[in-house]
Formats: C-alpha cells, structure tokens, sequence
C-alpha cells in the first residue's frame, strides 16, 4: 500500500484541534461547585442536544409498547404494571427529569448525581432497591481519526430501567430489533437481562471500533516503512492519544462485569449472571486488543524514528562520498593554484588537459572503488 498522502492544510488543522480535544477528554475539568451538597443534581458537562428526548419500550412475553414520550412522568404508570420497561433518556441537561426520576423511583440521588456527571469512570453502584452502572459508548471517525467517548448510565430496578445518554444516536438498534419481533429470550426475561443485552452491545461495539483504528495504524505502519514524513509523525502522535481514550474507557470494564456476574449485585439473577460472565470475557478480549495496538503504535513509532534515520544515514553517505572525491581533486587544483614562477608544467602546451583528464582517472578509479567495496 502506499504511503498515506499529506492532508491539506484545512484537514491539518482539524487533526491538531482534535489531538488538543483528546487530551482535554483525558483530564476531567467539570464539577461541581465547591461546597454542593452531596447528590446535589447539578449537570457538569455540555449540553449536547437541545431537547431531552425520552423514549419508552415496555414489554413482556406478550405485550409490546413503544412510544416517544413528552415528559418523563408519562412513564410512571407503565414501570409498575409490566414486567420490564425500558425508558431511554437523550440529553442530560435538564435536571428536571432526573429530579423526577428521583422522588417517583426512589432512586438514590449519589446515582442520579454520577449519571448527570459525564466524565465518571466507568462502574457499579449498587444500592437497597436498585443498580447503576456507568459505561463509556466509543465511535469512531475516520476521516479526523479520532476516538468520541459518550457516557452511558443505566439505572436498573426490579421493573424499570432507565439509561441516560448525552446525545442521540446509540448501539442498542440491535437489542431494540430483538425486542420488537421477539427474537431470543429478552421478552421472557427481567430487568437485569436488559441490561445485560446493553452492555453487550457495548462491548461488541468496541470491537468494531477497535477494527477500525486496527486499519488505520496497519496504514501508519506502512507510511513509516516507505516514505516517512512529519504527517506521519503527526498521526502516531494523534492517535496514541486517541488510545488512551479508549483505554481509559475499556479498562474498568472488567471489575464492573466482575462484580456483575459474581453475585454482588442483588437484582441480578443466577442465570443472567452467565450471560455476564461471557461479556466479561469479551471485555477482557477487548483489553487485551487495546494494549496490543497501543504496542503496535509504540512499534510504528519506533519504525518512524529509524526510517528517518536511515534516510539520514543515506544523505550523510552520499555526502561523505562526494566530499572524499574532491579532496585530492582540491588538492591538485590548489597545488596548480599557487602562484610560482618556475613550475614547469606550466609552460608545457597539454598540461592543463591533462591534469584534467588524470583528476577525472582518480576520480572515476574512487568511484570505482566505492562501489566494489559496496559503498554505492
């Protein structure tokens, strides 16, 4: 493959924002004000949608309701009369719905406060009657090669459960398509198998994402090796940022599915506990993948860096060559240079072409023994 071309200078621009952008995402700069009271509901993070969008699945073996609802209240009947309902919540700026979320549900505000806190780390929270688990969803973009991470809060009870997402757009198409046409066992089960099946999606998705920058740094490796650059630089730098964002995201993954299927979440049944148990094993999968490119990019880095020495060491090679060629032609034109009376090849009529012509011999036998010795 050849090496990757060097973007314009409007594509440039946009890799650096995003380079400074990955960076900031690794340091969380959002919180609350000093003094909050504990579980205070305060929304740290951008808004990222101009209005809550509030969804509502609800369902059993043989009932199905989907509907978009105008306000969070519209879900309260549905969450105690059938075995599961699933109200998806877009956009976290409005403290309202989780306020209600709060009185109606009982749902312990330290959760509600992590969920409208978007930089948490992903993990589980468990409390009397309820879980919260706080997961991080990636994609992709190719074209900027950076990596988005969104966070992803769902708040199961024995009935209900609600997931919070900062903006539209989300890998559950899969699980919602399950539900609809009944496929599986998702409609005979509860709550904690639906949360199951979400984070599945999770994890599934990182894998795809993980493909993708694969690709891209199977590019990188290939740019190092032909026709090294400072773009090529610039990429390896960018995207081992953009690992560590990924990185940050997968790799509480595993103590939070541990301490799901292990048991130490109540709601969570003894057979969805094995379902977890494979999730957990993907996730570990996707761990072992991520410090696997992580390394590769260190190796591309690595393959830069003597690229551009080797490419060095020919210029210093061919520079020496031509610079030990003309020292003894310097030396017969400075010895021809000196301004003497008598010298006697001065006044012979070919001394002149012939000096040049016995410089270019010693210059041609030099050449000739550079490249018998392998030197060119």
């Amino acid at each position: 493959m050849a090496a990757a071309e060097s973007p314009g200078p409007k594509k440039q621009r946009k890799r650096k924002h995003t380079v400074r952008s990955a960076m900031s995402r690794l340091v969380d700069r959002a919180h609350k004000p000093p003094g909050s009271a504990p579980g205070a509901l305060v929304h740290t993070g951008e808004k990222k949608v101009e209005q809550v969008r509030i969804r509502l699945i609800d369902y059993n073996v043989e009932k199905l309701l989907e509907r978009t609802l105008e306000g969070v209240d519209e879900s309260f009947p549905f969450a105690d009369r059938e075995p599961v309902s699933w109200i998806n919540i877009d956009g976290l700026h409005d403290t309202a719905v989780a306020e209600a979320v709060a009185d109606r549900f009982n749902v312990h505000r330290l959760a509600l406060e992590d969920v409208l806190s978007p930089n948490q780390r992903p993990k589980v929270e468990n409390y009397e009657d309820h879980y919260l688990v706080v997961l991080k969803m990636l994609s992709y973009d190719a074209e900027s090669e950076s990596v988005n991470a969104e966070q992803v809060s769902l708040v199961v009870g024995d009935k209900y459960l609600f997931s919070f997402q900062e903006r539209y757009g989300d890998v559950f198409e899969p699980v919602r398509e399950r539900i609809r046409h009944g496929k599986g066992r998702i409609r005979s089960r509860g709550t904690d198998y639906l949360a199951y099946a979400l984070m599945d999606a999770v994890v599934d998705n990182y894998f795809r994402i993980l493909e993708s920058i694969g690709d891209t740094i199977e590019d990188l490796e290939e740019a190092a090796l032909g026709q090294p650059n400072i773009e090529t630089l610039h990429r390896i730098h960018h995207l081992r940022g953009e690992m560590l964002v990924v990185r940050r995201a997968v790799w509480p993954l595993r103590e939070v599915l541990g301490q799901l299927y292990r048991g130490e979440i109540g709601l969570v049944t003894e057979e969805t506990r094995l379902f977890l148990r494979d999730v957990y094993d993907h996730a570990v999968q996707v761990i072992d993948t991520t410090e696997t490119l992580r390394e590769v990019l260190s190796g591309a880095m690595d393959l830069y860096l003597s690229g551009v020495s080797n490419r060095m060491n020919e210029v210093m090679k061919v520079l020496t060559i031509i610079a030990t060629i003309f020292i003894p032609l310097s030396f017969f034109a400075g010895l021809y240079g000196m301004n003497f009376e008598y010298m006697p090849e001065l006044g012979v009529r070919w001394a002149y072409p012939a000096l040049l012509a016995f410089m270019a011999t010693v210059s041609g036998g030099m050449l000739w023994a550079f490249r018998r010795r392998g030197w060119l």
